[in-house]
């Protein structure tokens, strides 16, 4: 029997071979060079744990949540709970470096949902079929459905793990939640996961540290600057290519400059899938340490910059910034970089980003009562009102290299 030491929660035990085999397998061995929180690290230093510490995390969580159901009289088969084990362990092996950081930036067509059910097909083959019932979990066909719930919804063993894995690594209290709490008041009505009204206060926490995480990590305004700079710099890369420049990057990284293949190409062409399983942080980090010498300004001012945290000025509101100010900013750029359009976009980035903590629309959180009653969280709470979780807050950003003439 194999364990795993984990730091959140001690022994991880590997329930099977073919959980030992799929762990074993390069496709998830890559997960190891694939940080959870992307560029986090610059702000939080000890944000460096990776999808692989994640993946193990949210497969011990959910054999726990199906122990909890087994101890309440459901059925659990062990074909169930090796389905639903297998599906949370793979979840994000469609992840390409710097996980969220470069979402359909390599690859502009898939998300990294829709990538890591292409692998799953095929590890299948490669696995004689034996990993059928998870393709079923991810297409919300196997019996029972609350499987698919636990593996991914708004209360699932995905969040539960990374709130708590991301809250310790940061060091940002604010995010830690009570994970075993959580799991145990867990139970099935409907084919469906609910939580015992007992443990309504809990599911409170939950959502407060969501979106807490939200905006002091996830959407930190330094992290921000940092992805938005990284993603401009593979930009720069791709159009300097399309545009004869010859650039230095691994073999994979170079196909994903070079091409942009759709769905049907990663479905027909296995080596499609092959060029990004070799894709990894170290992929891009590397380009970027060579580029900090390419000739192309713009390319080696932005490797430099990360590279070396020399990260750009960032201006955050609540309210659009008006297109006077925008335009004079560019000017001041244009003016220190003697640059003009396209090349100024490169180094000035205007976005919004927004966040919503909850959904009541979107496979709502369900609480159960003694008699029986089922009811949306935002409902149940009495201490907090959910709903207001559920409406987006939205900010504007802009960020600029920093040294601009006042």
């Amino acid at each position: 029997m194999t364990i795993i030491n984990d730091p959140i929660y001690g022994f991880i035990r590997i329930p099977s071979a073919l959980h030992f085999a799929v762990i074993e397998h390069p496709f998830f061995q890559r997960l190891r060079r694939i940080k959870q929180l992307g560029l986090t690290h610059l702000v939080y230093p000890g944000a460096l744990h990776t999808r692989f510490h994640h993946s193990l995390g949210s497969m011990y969580l959910m054999q726990q949540a199906l122990r909890v159901l087994r101890s309440k009289g459901h059925i659990v088969t062990a074909e169930d709970e090796s389905a639903a084990t297998l599906a949370i362990l793979l979840h994000d092996i469609g992840h390409g470096p710097y996980s969220h950081t470069l979402e359909k930036n390599i690859v502009t067509s898939l998300d990294h949902e829709k990538l890591t059910y292409m692998f799953l097909i095929h590890l299948n083959k490669q696995f004689n079929g034996q990993l059928e019932d998870v393709l079923q979990i991810f297409d919300n066909t196997y019996p029972r459905k609350y499987l698919s719930k636990l593996v991914s919804s708004q209360l699932d063993m995905d969040r539960l793990d990374y709130l708590r894995r991301d809250s310790f690594f940061t060091g940002v209290a604010e995010g830690s939640i009570n994970s075993e709490r959580l799991i145990s008041m867990l139970d099935i009505r409907q084919d469906e996961p609910v939580i015992d009204a007992k443990g309504i206060y809990s599911v409170e926490h939950f959502l407060v540290a969501r979106r807490l995480m939200y905006w002091q990590v996830y959407l930190h305004k330094t992290v921000l600057a940092a992805e938005y700079m990284l993603r401009k710099v593979l930009q720069r890369a791709r159009y300097l290519l399309h545009n004869g420049d010859e650039l230095a990057a691994s073999a994979a990284l170079y196909y994903f400059l070079k091409n942009d293949p759709a769905e049907d190409e990663f479905r027909e062409d296995e080596e499609v899938l092959k060029s990004f399983a070799a894709l990894d942080d170290f992929d891009i980090f590397m380009a970027l340490k060579q580029w900090q010498s390419h000739p192309d300004t713009i390319l080696s001012f932005l490797s430099q910059s990360l590279v070396n945290r020399r990260l750009f000025r960032v201006e955050l509101s609540v309210n659009p910034f008006d297109n006077a100010y925008v335009e004079q900013v560019k000017e001041k750029i244009a003016k220190k970089f003697l640059v003009e359009e396209p090349e100024l976009n490169f180094l000035f980035i205007h976005e919004i980003t927004s966040n919503s903590a909850y959904s009541r629309t979107h496979e709502a959180i369900r609480i159960v009562y003694a008699d029986g009653r089922l009811c949306d969280a935002s409902e149940a709470s009495d201490q907090l009102n959910i709903s207001t979780l559920a409406h987006p807050v939205t900010k504007y950003f802009v960020c600029y290299p920093k040294g601009l003439e006042k």
